[in-house]
C-alpha cells in the first residue's frame, strides 16, 4: 500500500471519478482518493498504468510521490488564488460595462457590441467549464456539472440572455473560489499537525552533538533536546528536567512537568530545561508518526451519507437533464399559445438551479471539518463513518482502572491473620510481585521500599484473573483475589472486603490481606452525569472484586456494573450488550492495552489516555489523547454537531433547489434567481460546513 499526492484536483466529483475509474482496474487491489487532503492511497504493482488512467479521467491531475518531510510553505490567500481573482475581476468589469450600456448595445445592428462585451466576459469566466465539458464528452462521460453549466449558459446565449449567461459563469467561478478556500482551510487544519513533525534531532556521539534527520536515529542512541526545540523521537529522559508543551498532541494548553526516567514523545516541545533522552523507538514507529498517519487517512473511511451523496449525484444529473429537455419540448407541442423560446428559457433556468455542487462539496467538507475539529481537541477519529457511529451511541461501557480511576494505587491498610506480622505480609507480596508491571504490583513495591533480592525468587507463575504463585526462599507464596484462595482451597474468614484487596497465603496458610486504594479521576463523576443527560446508558466492567466495584459505582452514579471479570469475560459482556441494544451503538472505553480485544469488538472502540500506546492507535476507532473521561462526552458532542451541520446542508440545498426549480418551471424565476439557487446555495453550504472547524 502506497500513498501519493494528487496535484490540481479541484473538485470532489473529480476525486470520486478517479476513485471509481481506478477501482475497476484489475491490477488495483485497493484504492482510496481523499479529496480533502489531495492524496491517493493505492495497492497496485503498476503505478505507471494508474498514472495513465488518471490522465485519461482527469488530464490536469498529476500524481507525485509523497514528501512528508518537506515543510509546507505559507502562501497568502491572494497568491494562492491569483488566477481566479483576475478572472473574477475582469468578468465583473466587462459585465458591469455591458449592463450600464445595455440599452445602447441593443440598438446596435445585430447586437455586435453585445457580443464584443459579453462574449469575452463569458469566455474568461467560463473557459475552464467549457473545456471540462468538451473533454468529458469526448470520453463518453457527458453528465456532470460542467455539462449542465455549458448547455444552460449556451442556451441562454442563443435566446439572447447574454448577461444572465455571463453571471452564471461568474458566480460559478466565485463558488469554485469559495470551495477552494474552504477545502484549503480544512486541509490546513489537518496539515497543522504536520508542523509538529520534527525536522531534526541532536544526536550525541562520542561527546559531540550532531544535527541529523530523525529517521537516522535508532533505539538506544542518545539525543539532546534544547529549550524551545521539538522532541524528535519517543524516548526516556536520562538526564535533566523541564516542562513540555503537549498541546499539539493532546489539545491541553498547560505544560507538563517531566523529569529523569519519564517518557517523552515525539512532537512535544521542550519549554525550559535541557533534556538528554535515550531513544526507545524508530521515527516511523513513534507516536507522532502513527498519529499523523491516522489523521491523514481518516477521510478515506467515508460515512454512509457521503457515499449516498456521491451515488445520488451520479444518477441525479442525467435525470435533471432529461427532465429539462422534456420541459422545453412538451408544453409548446401540446398546449396552444406556448412558445419554444419561453419554455427553453425555463428549462435552462431549471438546469442552472439543479447543479448538485452544494451537496457534492459541502458534505465531505463537513465530515472532514468534523475530523479536523476533533483532532484540535485531542480526539482522533479514524474516519467519518465513526463520527456517524458516535451520534448513534446508546450505551458507553467503561473499564474502571485507569479509565474512571487514576490507577495510582497506594497501600492503605495491611491486615494480618494466623500470627503473621504485617511486615512479613508486605515483604512476601513485594517479592511475588517484583517482576510485574501491574499498577497494584507497583503500589506494593513502593510501600515495601526495600531492595528485592532476585536470587530468592523462583517459579513465578501468573494465574490469569486470579493472581500470582511464586517461590520465595523456598516458601510457596500465593497473592491475589478471593477467587484464588477458593481455587487453591486456602481457608480464610472474610471474603468480601471493601476496596481493592490483595490476599496473601504462605505455604497454603492464610497470612492476611493488603487493601489498595485508588481514587476517581477529577471529571469521572461529571462525565457519567453528562452522559445521562444525553440519555446514554453507562456500564462499568472491572476485574476488581464486587465490593470495590460497588463502592466506585455508587460514587459515580453507575447503576449497571460487573466485577471480577477476566479479559474474555469483558468480551462476553460486550457481546450481550451488543445483542440487547436496539437501534443504537455500543462504545467501550479502555486504556487500549489490556482492553484491546474489547475495544476491537465494540461498535465504537475508544482508547483513552492512549498517547504512546501502539495497541490503542492500532485497535481503537477513536483515540483520546488525554486521560480525561470527559473527552468521551466531547467526542459525542463533536460528532452530533458535525452530523447536524451536514444534514442542515442537505436540507437547505435540496429545499432551496426544489423551491426554485418549481419557480423556474412555472416561469416565475429567471436566470438571476437560478444563479442564487445554484452557486449561492453552494457558497452558503460551504460556509456552514466550515463552522465545524471552530
Amino acid at each position: 500500500m502506497k500513498k501519493y499526492q494528487l496535484k490540481n484536483i479541484d473538485c470532489a466529483s473529480c476525486a470520486a471519478k478517479i476513485e471509481d475509474g481506478l477501482s475497476k482496474m484489475p491490477e488495483v487491489k485497493f484504492v482510496s482518493v481523499n479529496f480533502a487532503n489531495s492524496t491517493l492511497q493505492i495497492d497496485t504493482p503498476d503505478i505507471e498504468e494508474v498514472k495513465l488512467k488518471i490522465k485519461e479521467i482527469e488530464p490536469e491531475v498529476e500524481v507525485e510521490e509523497m514528501q512528508d518531510n518537506k515543510p509546507a510553505q505559507a502562501i497568502s490567500l491572494l497568491r494562492e488564488n491569483k488566477e481566479e481573482l483576475i478572472k473574477i475581476f475582469l468578468t465583473i468589469l466587462l459585465l458591469a460595462a455591458g449592463l450600464i450600456f445595455e440599452e445602447q448595445i441593443h440598438n446596435t445592428p445585430y447586437h455586435i457590441a453585445e457580443y464584443l462585451i459579453f462574449l469575452p466576459a463569458y469566455l474568461i469566466s467560463g473557459w475552464g467549464v467549457l473545456r471540462g465539458a468538451v473533454r468529458s464528452a469526448t470520453k463518453g462521460k457527458v453528465f456532470n456539472e460542467h455539462f449542465l453549466m455549458t448547455i444552460a449558459t449556451g442556451g441562454a446565449i442563443l435566446i439572447d440572455a447574454m448577461p444572465e449567461a455571463v453571471t452564471v459563469m461568474l458566480f460559478y467561478v466565485i463558488g469554485e473560489l469559495f470551495q477552494d478556500i474552504a477545502v484549503n482551510r480544512s486541509r490546513k487544519s489537518v496539515k497543522a499537525l504536520l508542523e509538529i513533525r520534527p525536522d531534526y534531532a541532536n544526536i550525541k556521539i562520542n561527546g559531540e552533538i550532531k544535527k541529523v534527520s530523525p529517521t537516522e536515529v535508532h533505539p538506544g542512541q542518545i539525543i539532546v533536546v534544547k529549550p524551545g526545540e521539538k522532541v524528535p523521537l519517543d524516548g526516556n529522559i536520562i538526564e535533566g528536567n523541564s516542562f513540555v508543551d503537549t498541546s499539539a498532541l493532546t489539545g491541553e494548553s498547560v505544560p507538563r512537568a517531566v523529569k529523569e526516567n519519564e517518557i517523552v514523545l515525539a512532537g512535544m516541545i521542550n519549554k525550559s530545561g535541557l533534556l538528554t533522552i535515550e531513544v526507545t523507538k524508530e521515527f516511523g514507529e513513534s507516536s507522532i508518526s502513527k498519529i499523523l498517519e491516522l489523521v491523514e487517512n481518516a477521510s478515506t473511511k467515508k460515512a454512509q451519507t457521503e457515499k449516498f451523496i456521491t451515488t445520488f449525484a451520479k444518477y441525479y444529473t442525467p435525470f435533471v437533464v432529461f427532465g429539462a429537455l422534456l420541459l422545453a419540448i412538451i408544453p409548446p407541442l401540446f398546449f396552444a399559445g406556448q412558445t419554444f423560446t419561453d419554455w427553453i428559457y425555463r428549462a435552462l433556468v431549471v438546469l442552472v438551479i439543479s447543479c448538485p455542487c452544494a451537496l457534492v462539496i459541502s458534505i465531505p467538507l463537513g465530515y472532514f471539518g468534523g475530523i479536523g475539529g476533533a483532532s484540535r481537541r485531542g480526539i482522533l477519529v479514524k474516519g467519518s463513518n465513526y463520527l456517524d457511529a458516535l451520534t448513534k451511541i446508546k450505551t458507553v461501557v467503561f473499564d474502571k482502572t485507569g479509565t474512571l480511576t487514576k490507577g495510582e494505587f497506594k497501600v492503605a491498610e495491611i491486615v494480618s491473620a494466623n500470627g503473621y506480622k504485617e511486615e512479613d505480609i508486605l515483604k512476601y507480596a513485594a517479592y511475588a510481585e517484583a517482576n510485574s508491571s501491574h499498577p497494584i504490583a507497583k503500589s506494593i513495591l513502593d510501600a515495601y521500599d526495600n531492595k528485592i533480592e532476585q536470587n530468592e525468587i523462583s517459579e513465578v507463575n501468573e494465574i490469569s484473573g486470579h493472581g500470582i504463585k511464586a517461590k520465595v526462599n523456598g516458601d510457596e507464596i500465593l497473592i491475589g483475589n478471593d477467587k484464588l484462595l477458593h481455587k487453591e482451597n486456602i481457608g480464610h474468614e472474610k471474603c468480601d472486603v471493601e476496596g481493592t484487596v490483595v490476599h496473601v497465603s504462605i505455604n497454603k496458610k492464610y497470612a492476611g490481606y493488603i487493601v489498595i486504594s485508588d481514587s476517581l479521576k477529577d471529571e469521572a463523576t461529571e462525565t457519567i452525569s453528562e452522559l445521562n443527560k444525553l440519555k446514554v446508558n453507562t456500564v462499568m466492567l472491572t476485574g476488581d472484586n464486587k465490593s470495590a466495584a460497588e463502592v466506585y459505582a455508587k460514587k459515580l452514579g453507575i447503576k449497571e456494573y460487573y466485577a471480577e471479570l477476566l479479559p474474555e469475560n469483558k468480551v462476553e459482556h460486550i457481546e450481550k450488550l451488543l445483542s440487547s441494544t436496539k437501534n443504537g451503538k455500543v462504545a467501550f472505553v479502555g486504556d487500549g492495552i489490556n482492553d484491546a480485544p474489547v475495544i476491537a469488538r465494540a461498535d465504537v472502540g475508544i482508547a483513552m489516555g492512549a498517547l504512546g500506546s501502539d495497541a490503542a492507535v492500532e485497535t481503537a476507532d477513536v483515540v483520546l489523547m488525554t486521560d480525561s473521561p470527559m473527552q468521551v462526552v466531547k467526542s459525542i458532542e463533536v460528532a452530533k454537531r458535525t452530523r447536524t451541520i451536514v444534514w442542515q446542508n442537505i436540507g437547505f440545498a435540496m429545499g432551496v433547489k426544489l423551491f426554485f426549480i418549481l419557480l423556474g418551471a412555472f416561469g416565475i424565476a429567471t436566470m438571476w434567481e437560478a444563479v442564487f439557487g445554484d452557486m449561492g446555495v453552494a457558497i452558503i453550504a460551504i460556509l456552514n460546513a466550515m463552522r465545524i472547524l471552530k
